[in-house]
């Protein structure tokens, strides 16, 4: 149950696309009693103002920070990089600065080499998302049962009372906080969510060259095909910071995937393949028991 006073008394929500206006709408959603402040275009500004997902809107980064008791930076992870030094300088001393990027290294080194004092940085990343952005998409419930990744600098950080209340909140939100370190989530993701999102791209990329070049009708396009394409509705603005951010783990994968269909395309003829058909349905009821 929400207390009537809340830790966070301003909450500043620096980007309204998919990620901070589904944060901002979540506030909104479960009665937080902080006041909302967001920044970003003018076009996601009206249609979060317009929403009630906000109520300032501000006009700059400073100018949303200035008061606020918890910033969310929710940009792309090379936006991340750049504002956090603005950010905490600009921020309060007792103020908490998170982000939600898909990477983690590279924004918790940046932020360990800024000043010591001041306000807080805790990274973070809801793992919950949608193949496309916009303010537009949105939702209220998107964090519902969601693995919310928290990456402190240190570990005594989360025993900071701003962390402690950070982590309240999201789990307020529906969100299941996992505490982690930044190297482990990014070696993670480049597996769980970075490497499902290049090898849809790249299975609608080549289906595409094959279809333009003739002899391929797409009208027998199934049901699995279709599934296994739909990340691929991603735009490249929104993958191309963390491929950037995260190479090293997603080379290394993709190393990994190769290895994998070069020994299906082997043992296309042979009962081992059988083993790894077994080895993938068992996964799969691991994963469905979880839902």
């Amino acid at each position: 149950m929400e207390p009537s006073e809340p830790f966070f008394k301003r909450i500043a929500i620096v980007g309204l696309g998919l990620i901070g206006g589904s944060w901002a709408l979540a506030l909104k959603k479960v009665g937080y009693g902080a006041q909302r402040i967001g920044f970003d275009a003018p076009g996601a500004l009206k249609q979060a103002a317009e929403s009630g997902a906000i109520h300032e809107a501000a006009t700059g980064v400073d100018d949303a920070v200035r008061d606020a008791d918890l910033v969310i930076l929710a940009t792309p992870v090379g936006k991340i990089l750049e504002l956090l030094p603005q950010v905490k300088t600009a921020a309060r001393p007792h103020a908490l600065i998170t982000d939600v990027g898909s990477t983690k290294q590279r924004i918790v080194q940046h932020a360990k080499e800024l000043p010591a004092g001041g306000a807080l940085f805790l990274g973070g990343h809801p793992l919950a998302g949608k193949e496309h952005s916009g303010f537009e998409h949105a939702d209220s419930e998107l964090f519902q049962g969601a693995c919310y990744a928290v990456v402190p600098l240190s570990e005594v950080a989360m025993e900071d009372a701003r962390a402690k209340a950070f982590v309240s909140l999201i789990e307020s939100l529906g969100a299941q906080p996992c505490v982690m370190d930044a190297a482990s989530h990014d070696v993670a993701m480049a597996y769980l969510s970075h490497l499902p999102q290049l090898l849809s791209t790249g299975l609608a990329g080549m289906v595409a060259e094959r279809a333009e070049q003739g002899g391929l009708p797409l009208q027998l396009a199934g049901s699995g095909f279709r599934d296994l394409t739909r990340l691929a509705e991603s735009p490249y603005s929104m993958w191309r910071d963390i491929c950037l951010t995260n190479m090293e783990n997603i080379q290394a994968a993709l190393d990994a995937m190769i290895q994998k269909l070069d020994t299906i395309k082997t043992h296309l003829s042979t009962r081992e393949l059988e083993k790894g058909f077994d080895q993938a349905r068992r996964l799969r009821q691991k994963l469905r028991e979880k839902d």
